[in-house]
């Protein structure tokens, strides 16, 4: 658990440095939708190989379409999201971005509450607003380039709180719907992830024809935009792990946790600075998990 969880947070937080190296001329050179075709088929592949590996007795086994139709509404509502964080920003600048899509740590515990009739404490609430507080601070300049001003201003239209309302909605929807399905089937994990990404290459596939993309399918990859794909993929696979078996409550706490790894490697690999904010958000983490996991 240790280990997936630490190679969970360093995931999480090298995603948008790996990005920042991808970049040409300050631009994304490839399409973010056959990026996430590939993650969801490297999914698919890994589940497969598990399955062939340790759970072989299960492929001549007959499973209900009630076993399968599930997944086929995770990998909907997964796909959705992945849209609405592009049309997103049409609306709203990436900074603005930032901070409010913090506010999908509230969306999903209150539905993790809701859903999966799990009762919070007063002490686990205010935990988990710390973890939101955390989010928000350092989303707000806890690095910081000394050749940019470091005044940040926030712009954001009424549509653009709208689709950040709905996107923090359904980020935590999806959360705890696939946390619920993986929960209450008996089925071993590898086979419910198997139906999982399935759906996922399926309905990623369709949103990449649809959305008629210009130029072919890997144009602009490098050898950083493949270190992102199976990185995403492998943290894909440790995050169904942690719903199975554990809670999404875990999952908000590593996405919190990453904030270290990715003030590090910006701090090392871009010649940024760590302001006052940093160490605000990384005290409210800190208390944050001693509220949530300490000792009552």
């Amino acid at each position: 658990w240790g280990l997936m969880l630490v190679l969970s947070v360093a995931i999480y937080g090298s995603h948008a440095p790996l990005l920042t190296l991808c970049k040409v001329d300050g631009m994304i050179p490839f399409n973010s939708t056959s990026v996430v075709v590939l993650v969801e088929l490297t999914k698919l592949m890994f589940s497969l190989l598990f399955l062939l590996t340790w759970n072989r007795e299960l492929l001549g086994v007959a499973v209900s379409w009630r076993h399968v139709a599930p997944f086929a509404l995770s990998a909907l509502l997964y796909a959705a999201n992945n849209n609405l964080v592009v049309h997103m920003q049409l609306f709203m600048d990436p900074s603005t971005y930032q901070v409010l899509s913090n506010l999908k740590i509230v969306s999903t515990a209150l539905l993790y509450s809701l859903f999966l009739r799990q009762r919070l404490s007063m002490r686990k609430w205010l935990a988990l607003f710390l973890l939101v507080a955390a989010g928000v601070s350092y989303s707000c300049g806890g690095l910081q380039d000394p050749g940019s001003p470091s005044k940040m201003q926030l712009h954001v239209t009424l549509v653009g709180l709208l689709l950040i309302s709905v996107y923090c909605l359904i980020s935590g929807l999806s959360a705890v719907y696939t946390e619920a399905v993986l929960k209450t089937q008996a089925l071993p994990l590898s086979l419910q992830n198997l139906f999982l990404y399935f759906f996922g290459v399926l309905l990623n596939l369709i949103g990449y024809f649809w959305s008629s993309a210009e130029g072919g399918f890997l144009e602009g990859f490098s050898s950083w935009v493949l270190v992102i794909v199976v990185s995403q993929a492998l943290n894909g696979l440790i995050m169904s792990v942690v719903m199975k078996h554990s809670s999404n409550i875990t999952r908000l706490f590593v996405i919190s946790c990453s904030i270290l790894v990715n003030a590090l490697l910006s701090v090392t690999l871009f010649s940024l600075q760590l302001t006052l904010l940093f160490f605000v958000a990384v005290s409210c983490i800190g208390l944050a998990v001693h509220l949530y996991y300490g000792v009552t």
